[in-house]
């Protein structure tokens, strides 16, 4: 849990869990207000998984796979709003593309994908070793790693923390609603990548610029390991909440004073009581 500094008597306490999510097949029958291009490269679960998701949100979908017979397989089995295309035609052709390959093959398979400058582009991998742990981290991460191979492109990392299962299938409306946290430095492309997710029908959480991507990736391999190696399953995706019940945050943050350290030790090290 995680207790911020605030004026005697209130509590800000966030608490990361995480959520078991009911399912119900998706309904092909919802229309966003600002319908998309979206590409996917990948045909793969994640790949696939993602066709049926922004397809039934509204979005026009372009899907290509070095093995094109696979990207037509997907598109044939998820509907009219899907459509396969070679793998070079994906570059400025969407308004969004989204890597749906591993991070070894990520910064090739999107060199491949043709003019990239000005694209926004959603980098969803965990950057894992066999030994089930991160082949970067700390001092960079695999966003910014992918960033530097397609310098004219707006890259956000996003969907790292969200299991194939949970992203091919919408959460049933008493069930928990996913959060996906995102972090890109461009204001346009994160905005873009907001809307998406929101169409979705996740719940989009500001997660800072690209560089946070340090943070989010460990999330993400923590969610690989709780999902298949303690048996917690793929049906499970991490979610902040507020454990207190107080005035929405903003409106706190503006009234309450900055902290000044005292005689006691740094004051934001302190927990308050929920």
């Amino acid at each position: 849990m995680l207790c911020t500094p605030v004026p005697p008597g209130q509590s800000s306490c966030h608490a990361f869990r995480t959520t078991r999510v009911l399912y119900h097949d998706l309904p092909h029958t919802q229309s966003p207000e600002d319908d998309r291009k979206v590409g996917i490269i990948g045909a793969g679960n994640v790949g696939s998984a993602f066709a049926r998701r922004v397809s039934a949100a509204g979005h026009d979908v372009l899907i290509a796979s070095r093995d094109m017979q696979e990207a037509e397989q997907v598109a044939k089995s998820t509907g009219a709003k899907v459509r396969a295309v070679p793998q070079e035609q994906l570059g400025g052709a969407t308004d969004v593309l989204i890597a749906a390959t591993p991070y070894s093959q990520q910064a090739e398979a999107l060199q491949e994908s043709g003019n990239l400058d000005g694209q926004v582009v959603i980098d969803i991998s965990n950057p894992m070793t066999e030994e089930m742990s991160l082949a970067v981290g700390l001092t960079t991460s695999a966003a910014e790693e992918v960033a530097s191979t397609i310098p004219g492109a707006k890259v956000v990392k996003a969907f790292n923390t969200v299991f194939a299962q949970v992203l091919g299938q919408l959460p049933d409306k008493n069930g928990a609603r996913v959060q996906v946290f995102y972090a890109g430095d461009d204001e346009s492309a994160n905005s873009s990548v907001r809307s998406l997710v929101e169409s979705m029908g996740f719940e989009a959480v500001d997660a800072g610029p690209v560089r946070n991507a340090r943070l989010l990736e460990p999330m993400g391999a923590l969610n690989i390991y709780l999902g298949h190696v303690a048996g917690r399953g793929t049906d499970i995706a991490f979610a902040t909440r507020r454990v207190t019940e107080s005035e929405p945050y903003a409106d706190r943050a503006a009234q309450q004073p900055k902290p000044r350290p005292h005689a006691g030790g740094d004051e934001a090290t302190q927990t308050a009581r929920p």
